[in-house]
């Protein structure tokens, strides 16, 4: 079987590690990059890849079988439709777009083309939610109930001095971080429906949030706390806790996330199982059954690659459909408009 040729549009840090798993991949291959920057002339050199300056150069003199699209997020959805018209399938960096209408657009787009876009939250490929996922569909810890989840780290003052954008509103974390949870929370509790929250800025004093206080609640009826915060000096992350981005110094003993059920609870990714033995014994005065999940760790970048390649070839659908990108950007805007007004916002998922 030849391999699938691969061009990634938008030669920046993520994009570079897209490039980086294609040229390790045992299906596809990079076949260009596409970036009117000057230094994408030096990584496509050195890569050994004809470099473009925009997509219709590319699509006027090439054909690849798939575009990763890595550019800024003002052009996802513009360059995703470019794609789409010609025929090309698309891995669309999240977010799916800057705002719902934009989205809306490419959802609309997609289902009347029939077109192949996955959208690149990453952390669907990961093997600790695979596992985690499995756990909680097998039906182990009973009913669900109740999710407890985090994203507290401190970024440091070069964060935002290096682009003084992110203190402005859409810079802090709800719009930048959030939207990672959102599908990871997606993926093991379903569909979410109505939100609240409360934002501070009360560490850094800019216009921007730094610390937001979510409730969620669930199609199921299961309910959720999130706390998401930039400027806690605390591990209980994805990035810190999962030890899939190496960039991260990791700590093996915190979770992000705790799933409770009426028979027992995950944590993740420790994958901690805390389970009664048998319907009778739930109670708070009986002992838990106590054992880890079994689990791998691996880069999910690079199963997304290769799902993407399944998907080229129509062997499967999108794990990360544009449908689900849409819900994650809507539950994202949902969280900025309760914490502003301060209302329960409800989350359409049609």
């Amino acid at each position: 079987m030849s391999k699938i040729r691969i061009a990634v549009a938008g030669a920046g840090y993520i994009g570079l590690a897209h490039m980086a798993v294609a040229q390790e991949s045992p299906s596809c291959v990079l076949s260009a990059i596409v970036d009117p920057a000057p230094a994408a002339k030096a990584i496509a050199a050195k890569a050994g890849v004809p470099l473009y300056q925009s997509l219709e150069e590319l699509f006027a003199r090439d054909h690849p079988d798939g575009v990763i699209l890595a550019t800024p997020n003002q052009l996802h959805v513009p360059q995703a439709l470019q794609c789409i018209k010609a025929g090309v399938p698309i891995l669309l960096e999240k977010p799916i777009a800057t705002t719902l209408a934009e989205g809306e657009q490419l959802v609309r787009a997609v289902a009347e083309t029939g077109a192949k876009v996955l959208i690149g939250h990453h952390r669907a490929h990961s093997p600790i939610m695979a596992k985690a996922k499995e756990v909680v569909d097998s039906g182990k810890l009973g009913q669900l109930v109740a999710v407890m989840g985090s994203a507290t780290f401190f970024k440091p003052d070069s964060y935002y001095n290096d682009a003084p954008w992110r203190r402005e509103s859409g810079g802090g974390p709800i719009l930048l971080n959030m939207i990672h949870e959102v599908h990871n929370l997606r993926m093991l509790c379903g569909d979410i429906v109505a939100v609240q929250a409360f934002a501070s800025n009360a560490t850094r004093g800019f216009p921007v949030e730094d610390t937001v206080a979510i409730n969620l609640r669930f199609a199921s009826g299961a309910l959720g706390s999130f706390m998401l915060s930039d400027t806690a000096a605390c591990a209980r992350s994805w990035e810190q806790t999962s030890q899939e981005n190496k960039a991260y110094p990791s700590y093996g003993d915190e979770d992000c996330y705790v799933i409770s059920g009426t028979n027992g609870s995950l944590s993740v990714p420790t994958m901690r199982l805390k389970t009664y033995p048998k319907p009778e014994d739930r109670s708070w005065w009986k002992p838990f059954d106590e054992s880890v999940a079994a689990m791998v760790r691996d880069d999910p970048l690079k199963h997304q690659l290769e799902h993407f390649g399944a998907v080229i070839r129509g062997e499967v659908l999108p794990l990360v459909s544009a449908r689900d990108g849409l819900l994650n950007l809507r539950i994202t805007e949902a969280i900025v408009q309760a914490a502003q007004t301060g209302q329960v916002i409800q989350v359409p998922v049609a």
